[in-house]
């Protein structure tokens, strides 16, 4: 999911004061297209960001986010996806089914919960979060949520001391019960995730599609150049920010340990060595280097005992083999080994 187009989306309506209508899976199992925690958004005109299925669901959706966002009250829906029941399922043959929670977004109700989510996916730490699904306790009800902020827990639709019972202690969005007051709620409690930053070092024409591919999984980017004529002329627009700056100042001018990952790749001997020799000072768990073996070899060389802090988390030449030449082909090859490097698919 494009969490960075969903915040997107939301703010969009939010400031034209729009309702909204929040749609979240709390609960799947067997063989679904997302899983518990995936959130998706649907306006008063049916327009849509983040998709829980393949397109299937989608219309219905829209259908039931219309009716919430004119109520004001939230429901439930359960999707049987089994392809053995064409008749009475929605024979989509995923074998899986699916249960969902809408709830509306509102300028009374602050845009509650969505608001504080999309602080988090803002952010720059996991944040441990809860929505109540279902709720016996006479003070509390569905669509209720909270967030862990900075000063503790906090209720939005309930007591902060409530909302401290119901969140969990991270890890994926799981639906579990909690007991409160002698009263059971159905909660789904989880760990909200922040879009990795991706700090690309080079804006050359091979730049542009490390960055397309990034920003379109709704990775946060930084492009940073020493030449003037790179920055001015590349089409980075769906980058957060593009800089010029000296190879030799990237540590004075960036954060640079608020990043995940980076790509040294401005072609430039001499600013290669500076832009690794600052990042060997940092605990990101991915660094790819463009060249061939030889130029990393003489560049870790050159580092000397620096590069030791590097064992480990260079990648050079970056990008995993996937048999493709030319620009986007490689861009495709490292923005996927980013991907597992940081989902923990590829060591």
């Amino acid at each position: 999911m494009n969490v960075t187009g969903l915040v997107r989306f939301f703010e969009q309506r939010r400031e034209r004061g729009e309702p909204l209508a929040l749609v979240t899976i709390y609960e799947t199992s067997g063989s679904t297209y997302s899983k518990a925690g995936t959130h998706m958004l649907i306006d008063g005109d049916g327009d849509f960001h983040g998709m829980l299925s393949g397109g299937c669901l989608e219309g219905d959706l829209a259908l039931r986010a219309a009716a919430v966002i004119e109520s004001g009250e939230p429901q439930t829906v359960t999707y049987d996806l089994a392809q053995d029941d064409e008749l009475w399922g929605l024979g989509v043959g995923c074998d899986g089914v699916m249960h969902v929670f809408l709830q509306a977004l509102t300028p009374a109700n602050g845009y509650q919960p969505f608001e504080a989510v999309a602080g988090a996916m803002k952010g720059n730490r996991p944040v441990r979060f809860a929505i109540v699904i279902e709720s016996a306790h006479p003070e509390i009800r569905p669509g209720a949520a909270a967030v862990d902020a900075e000063g503790g827990a906090r209720g939005l639709g309930l007591a902060d001391d409530a909302a401290g019972q119901l969140l969990q202690d991270g890890g994926r969005p799981v639906l579990h019960q909690v007991l409160l007051d002698d009263n059971e709620i159905s909660v789904l409690a989880g760990t909200i995730q922040p879009p990795p930053r991706l700090l690309v070092l080079g804006a050359g024409p091979d730049a542009e599609p490390v960055v397309q591919f990034a920003v379109e999984l709704g990775w946060r980017c930084t492009v940073v150049d020493h030449r003037d004529a790179y920055v001015a002329s590349g089409n980075f627009g769906g980058a957060e920010s593009v800089l010029c700056l000296p190879a030799g100042t990237l540590a004075r001018n960036l954060e640079l340990d608020r990043f995940d990952a980076a790509v040294v790749m401005s072609h430039h001997l001499a600013s290669d060595r500076a832009y690794l020799e600052q990042l060997a000072a940092t605990e990101l768990r991915y660094i790819g280097l463009l060249g061939p073996a030889a130029r990393r070899d003489r560049l870790l060389s050159e580092l000397g005992e620096s590069a030791q802090t590097l064992t480990g988390r260079l990648r050079g030449p970056a990008g995993i083999d996937i048999g493709g030449r030319g620009p986007a082909a490689i861009a495709l090859s490292i923005v996927a080994e980013i991907q597992g490097v940081l989902r923990g698919r590829i060591s």
